[in-house]
């Protein structure tokens, strides 16, 4: 090889050389945003929390009951006074036999009168009339007011003596006067359907308001069913807040009685204390739901996460290559560069000693 080609060899290998050496730390600076990449998604990792399962213990509370007569009472606050007294709100619960309940009748029948614009003036259920409460059609009354006897179409009434007839009509009127306290003033009909069970008649009410808005068919029969109201057993309750309570303790600190009215000694009264453990296992059921929600949020985001770092270290591999690659190919242009700046050297020192 002359001298001349040597030389352009030479400058050919030393700017591969530099480009190669450009390469590498091209490749060398997209790894290391790859690195700080991928420890920014290790980092989101670390401050993903992870969702952790409640205990029933976090839903678990000591309850205290305590009997009055037919009432059972649950302590729903309690608070301590400077004296050791306590100042409580407790939640009454009681068995009311004569609540007003509300059901569903079967279709209801009902009779046009003389002027076919005026509606319907009668209805019936079950071969029953309904009869306005306060009508009192078909009773005779002696001359001083009080009922002789029942001579209508009502076969329960017809069974029934004057003096029961006079207490049907009272339990009537004070009914439909709750009725109307409850639901708003109304013409109210009623009915007696004798209980199977029992053996005993009950009073059915209904609103006349009702009956007059339902559509009925051209048979007279109601298109829906319609309310009734009853006298039954419900249960109910009450809160009574911020009364004076004094507790007893045995040995072991167990509160085991209950002072009410602990401030006035003359409405004082002590009940014996039930202490016992529940659990909310609505309140723990919806944490459960949240838990399995929250814990499906977490693997999706720690599967995205992951794919990511997936896809980074993928790329990093491939830049690694590279840059092997790039390794193999520095060491071969730089094995040929020596070879090339030794035959230079030795040409020119030839070249040289012609003139020597």
């Amino acid at each position: 090889m002359g001298l001349a080609a040597s030389q352009a060899r030479f400058l050919h290998l030393t700017g591969r050389k530099t480009n190669v050496e450009y390469e590498g730390q091209q490749v060398n600076q997209a790894r290391t945003a790859l690195a700080n990449q991928s420890a920014n998604y290790y980092n989101q990792l670390l401050t993903i929390n992870v969702p952790t399962p409640p205990s029933t213990t976090d839903f678990t509370k000591v309850v205290y009951t305590f009997e009055e007569g037919q009432m059972s009472n649950q302590i729903t606050f309690m608070v301590a006074k400077e004296n050791g007294d306590y100042m409580v709100s407790y939640k009454s619960s009681w068995i009311n036999d004569f609540a007003i309940k509300k059901d569903t009748a079967n279709i209801v029948v009902g009779i046009e009168n003389d002027n076919a614009q005026a509606g319907y003036e009668k209805f019936m259920l079950g071969g029953d009339t309904l009869r306005n409460v306060g009508d009192t059609e078909g009773f005779v009354f002696n001359a001083d007011g009080s009922v002789k006897e029942y001579t209508g179409n009502d076969n329960y009434l017809k069974s029934q003596s004057a003096h029961e007839l006079e207490g049907i009509l009272q339990e009537e009127k004070e009914f439909s006067d709750e009725l109307d306290k409850k639901y708003g003033e109304n013409t109210w009909m009623v009915r007696y359907v004798e209980n199977t069970s029992s053996g005993t008649y009950e009073a059915q009410f209904y609103s006349r308001d009702d009956l007059n808005k339902e559509y009925y068919n051209k048979f007279g029969g109601s298109e829906s069913s319609i309310d009734y109201y009853y006298v039954g057993a419900e249960k109910e309750s009450a809160e009574i807040k911020g009364v004076a309570a004094r507790f007893g303790k045995d040995a072991s600190g167990r509160y085991t009685s209950i002072t009410i009215h602990a401030d006035d000694p003359i409405l004082a009264t002590t009940y014996a204390l039930k202490t016992d453990i529940t659990t909310d296992q609505v309140a723990y059921e919806n944490a459960m739901n949240q838990y399995y929600y929250n814990k499906n949020e977490y693997d999706q985001a720690i599967q995205q996460i992951n794919a990511k770092i997936k896809l980074v270290q993928e790329e990093d591999r491939s830049l690694e290559l590279k840059l092997r690659q790039l390794d193999t190919e520095q060491a071969a242009i730089t094995q040929e560069f020596e070879a090339v700046q030794k035959v230079l050297e030795k040409n020119t020192e030839n070249s040289f000693n012609l003139f020597g």
